[in-house]
């Protein structure tokens, strides 16, 4: 489900959530739990479970940059499960397999001390017979998504759904190959990043992921927790 038309921008990560959780409102989910990409995810996240009156937690993937340029992805990894590499970008830019090898490990063990520092020991929930949401802040390449849904593909959810609130059309096509569906507020022809689409779009702390994961609780009505909700009045950043 996916709208390419002009939209009205985000004001920032809380509006655009709440934009996309009007989506999912019409998916008639089974037992949903929203999983959210750290960090900017978890705001959106955070908005989603909470029109859903479901369970929030992270599942951490993580980018693997070019050497030199950390931004520009060339694969991903997620939590449990396999590398995954752009063959395309390692061609053009010359990077070996053992090189693209010592930059996984690397972002592997980040991927690691994450995990720690949202979920300590605690495991990740159960996904069986759960409509699971995996959420972002939107796709660019849509690789990091990637990695995630091929990783939670295997873990028995009822249904996978990814949620962001804009996509590049491509990365969004691309990736209805691995997931039940997409859900996507807008997926401009004129895409260029994802942060061309936000009015705020600053980076989303450690501590802000943690107080939200803490915020959401358990399940309980969504009008309930909204009225508990810790200060989201202004950007989630």
């Amino acid at each position: 489900m996916i709208s390419r038309h002009r939209p009205v921008r985000f004001h920032d990560r809380q509006d655009a959530g709440r934009q996309l959780a009007a989506r999912l409102r019409d998916e008639n989910l089974h037992e949903p739990l929203v999983l959210a990409l750290p960090r900017g995810g978890v705001p959106i996240g955070y908005e989603l479970a909470m029109a859903l009156d479901a369970s929030l937690d992270v599942f951490v993937a993580r980018k693997i940059g070019a050497p030199g340029h950390r931004e520009l992805a060339i694969g991903a990894i997620a939590e449990g499960g396999d590398v995954v590499a752009d063959a395309e970008a390692l061609r053009m830019l010359g990077v070996s397999s053992t090189r693209f090898d010592q930059l996984a490990d690397a972002e592997r063990a980040e991927l690691s001390r994450r995990v720690r520092l949202y979920r300590g020991e605690r495991p990740l929930p159960d996904l069986a017979n759960c409509d699971v949401v995996l959420a972002d802040d939107g796709l660019a390449t849509g690789i990091t998504a990637e990695a995630a849904l091929r990783s939670l593909r295997g873990r028995g959810a009822r249904r996978l759904l990814l949620a962001v609130p804009t996509a590049a059309p491509e990365s969004a096509a691309r990736l209805r190959g691995l997931a039940d569906e997409v859900v996507c507020v807008i997926a401009p022809a004129d895409f260029v990043a994802v942060g061309k689409w936000y009015d705020d779009f600053d980076q989303t702390s450690d501590e802000e992921v943690l107080r939200l994961l803490a915020a959401a609780g358990q399940p309980r009505t969504a009008a309930a927790k909204r009225s508990n909700s810790p200060g989201m009045s202004g950007p989630a950043g």
